[in-house]
């Protein structure tokens, strides 16, 4: 199947052009090559010579000055080529997307999705999305002037019906059918819900059907809790209409700021010209700290059995959060225990919105949670509170809800 991108894309979008600085870059690595070009700084007016950092090992781990000279210096948009290159090779290990993609790093898979959405989106036009959806990429949507359509989620995720009915039933006399789709698969933020391989295939079929492009916001792939983790949506994206969001900061750290866009090439490459115009590429610092990790661990395989470590920390912390959750709120409030992630959906029955629950009672109580508005596309009142187990510790955790259970008995 054939797909006309430029029918996606914003007219800003495709507006956009190659910026002929940038694109000196790549060549300036060219053996022989002399350049008289780009407006790069000399590296010998900067400060550091060298770059180390300690694991949590003890292990101490140093850039090579080669390594350094990179880190300090501007680079391709699309990042280092040397961590490009193993993050194309993890996405063909992991993923075994079935058509040739292009991939770009950038400041945190936010900094991509705003692209995305700037790309793919502009005022006036329709949106899909899951209801609840996380909040961060509330703030960038809302205001944006767009119309946005949640689709109901339950303990796996999206539901397929709702999807198609939506669709179906869609007043296409009046204004044209959704394009993009916005989903976050696995342990979503805030639901904990996960799509299972079932729905995922329907999903995408239904997406066939009726000509989606769909965003895979998936920043806890890797915090999966069941032995075998559950196919993304781009390892069966036969289409070419998948734009896959991935992120280290679950896995390595949150403020290194990297994440990476996976994708067609036509889309990736407009993704590609807006963050040249914006920030020209993500932290070369962060990169080199990320790459000289990847060859630490041997590459992609190395790497994947650290996010085995990491994603059975979380399921202890699952666990304990849930035995506890047991032991005070059963009853008082009803959950879906999360296959992935690190967060708990908890709907307080007989209560129509828990906005002052949270807002004022649990804080007064000094117990911080969020309330359920938060992550409603269209800020609809909501009986849900997301709670994180990520941080507390098991004291903290069960002192915690014993406090959250006293205020829902009162």
């Amino acid at each position: 199947m054939v797909i006309d991108y430029d029918s996606y894309l914003t007219e800003t979008a495709l507006s956009r052009k190659p910026s002929p600085i940038r694109a000196l870059v790549p060549l300036t690595r060219l053996p022989g090559m002399i350049s008289l070009g780009a407006g790069s700084p000399n590296p010998e007016t900067f400060p550091l010579a060298g770059l180390s950092f300690r694991l949590q090992s003890g292990e101490t781990l140093e850039l090579s000055p080669q390594q350094t000279r990179d880190a300090l210096q501007y680079t391709n948009t699309t990042g280092l080529p040397a961590l490009n290159a193993q993050l194309v090779e993890l996405q063909r290990t992991e993923h075994r997307p079935p058509r040739e993609c292009s991939l770009c790093v950038t400041t945190g898979s936010q900094d991509a999705l705003s692209f995305a959405f700037n790309s793919l989106l502009k005022p006036g036009d329709d949106l899909l999305l899951e209801s609840p959806t996380y909040s961060g990429s509330l703030a960038f949507l809302q205001p944006l002037g767009l119309r946005l359509h949640g689709v109901p989620l339950d303990g796996d995720g999206l539901i397929p019906a709702e999807l198609r009915r939506i669709l179906a039933e869609w007043p296409v006399s009046e204004r044209p059918r959704p394009k993009i789709l916005y989903t976050i698969p696995t342990g979503g933020n805030p639901s904990g819900a996960s799509l299972t391989q079932e729905r995922k295939r329907e999903i995408y079929a239904i997406a066939q059907e009726y000509g989606l492009l769909l965003l895979e916001d998936d920043p806890y792939y890797y915090l999966q809790f069941s032995p075998e983790r559950v196919p993304s949506f781009l390892s069966m994206d036969v289409d070419g209409r998948v734009l896959r969001f991935d992120s280290t900061s679950k896995l390595v750290a949150a403020g290194i700021r990297l994440g990476w866009v996976t994708g067609p090439a036509p889309l990736v490459q407009r993704i590609e010209l807006n963050l040249q115009a914006q920030s020209l590429h993500a932290s070369a610092l962060s990169q080199a700290i990320l790459l000289r990790l990847f060859e630490h661990w041997g590459g992609v395989e190395g790497f994947l059995a650290h996010t085995l470590t990491v994603a059975d920390f979380y399921k202890k912390r699952r666990d304990t959060f849930c035995r506890l959750a047991d032991k005070h709120l059963k009853g008082l409030v009803e959950w879906s225990v999360p296959n992935a992630g690190m967060f708990i959906w908890m709907r307080v029955p007989g209560t129509e919105d828990t906005e002052s629950l949270i807002k004022e009672k649990a804080v007064e109580a000094k117990v911080l949670m969020l309330p359920g508005a938060a992550f409603m596309p269209n800020g609809e009142k909501s009986n849900f509170v997301r709670a994180s187990f990520s941080m507390p510790s098991e004291e903290d955790m069960d002192e915690a809800l014993r406090r959250f259970a006293e205020l829902l008995k009162q």
